[in-house]
């Protein structure tokens, strides 16, 4: 029978397992997804271990809320599909049910988007979640256009990554905010237009160097904590703040100073919307045929090998690239 992951109680990445169990037939509007590939992410660690937020059912709880496959069947109603189809997960709330962890996951129809052709597996599995919420937040929210400049915090990480290369697509100025000068380089190489390194630099100070006095009309924050108050301070009277994270789970004092638009932003929210992800859809496929969207892939391991994964993922040694897990159907 097919694999899947689960794990009956919090902990750390031993509490995963992999086990065997019948495939689920799809129901009315769904379809079933082979899946060829999934990335780990910091979401999957905070499932596993308990931190997250929102509940999860134990025991026998998946995991995944990303992964790339074809469509393995169609339930009735299903539309504009077939089978064989070369698909990318957008959306998996209920991930503790129907995580991407798996060799197969059967989901609604609307949370399938087909797979671009110039991306590899590797790729495409890892491509979703960080490119989502940059762009949800981004561009949806914060309403980003050509010229403004850009604050991102985490920029070294999947979603920072992904939010530079989707700056620089629409025309915008990313400024990328990371806690090590080590990373400057890499980040430049990246398409940031100029790195804020906060082991060295006064955070403001150096935005207000960039922005040429006046600070960033938008800032992308993944981490939040108590250090947003000093994001603010580096916004520009106006401006515009999406918090899109929770890296720093410490609680982040109300923001003051000069007036700001604040967002509290979840990518389910848009992802969850078909209207918004047939948007977010186009603009991933543009923005891979032109070569200007594409994730960076760190190490790549087997399905039996999960465990290896998440301890690679909790060491940090991915330094900021995804890592993704192939499946051998």
């Amino acid at each position: 029978m097919p694999r899947v992951v689960v794990f009956d109680q919090f902990g750390g990445p031993d509490v995963m397992r992999v086990v065997e169990e019948p495939v689920v037939e799809p129901a009315v509007g769904e379809v079933r997804v082979r899946i060829e590939a999934f990335a780990v992410n910091p979401l999957d660690q905070m499932m596993r271990s308990g931190a997250l937020p929102a509940a999860v059912r134990l025991p026998h709880a998946r995991l995944g809320v990303e992964g790339t496959g074809v469509v393995d069947a169609l339930g009735p109603e299903v539309a504009g599909l077939d089978i064989g189809d070369p698909v990318i997960l957008t959306a998996v709330p209920d991930a503790s049910a129907r995580g991407s962890y798996a060799e197969y996951t059967t989901l609604p129809a609307s949370q399938v988007v087909a797979r671009p052709a110039a991306l590899g597996i590797t790729e495409a599995a890892a491509i979703w979640v960080a490119y989502s919420t940059a762009y949800g937040g981004l561009v949806e929210k914060a309403g980003m256009r050509p010229g403004d400049h850009v604050l991102i915090t985490a920029a070294s990480g999947g979603v920072g990554r992904a939010a530079i290369q989707i700056a620089n697509q629409i025309g915008a100025v990313p400024i990328a905010l990371t806690r090590h000068t080590a990373r400057k380089d890499e980040l430049l190489a990246a398409g940031a237009a100029a790195v804020v390194a906060t082991d060295r630099m006064d955070v403001v100070e150096a935005v207000r160097q960039h922005t040429g006095g006046t600070g960033a009309d938008i800032v992308l924050d993944v981490v939040t904590g108590p250090g947003q108050q000093e994001l603010v301070k580096a916004a520009r009277p106006g401006g515009t703040l999406v918090a899109a994270g929770f890296l720093d789970p410490r609680p982040a004092p109300f923001p003051t100073g000069a007036p700001l638009t604040i967002f509290s932003y979840r990518s389910f929210e848009h992802t969850l919307d078909a209207v918004v992800v047939r948007r977010m859809a186009a603009f991933l496929n543009a923005g891979v045929r032109l070569g200007a969207l594409r994730p960076a892939i760190g190490k790549v391991f087997a399905l039996d090998d999960i465990v290896e994964a998440h301890r690679h993922l909790e060491k940090g040694l991915h330094a900021g690239r995804k890592i993704v897990v192939t499946v051998q159907a």
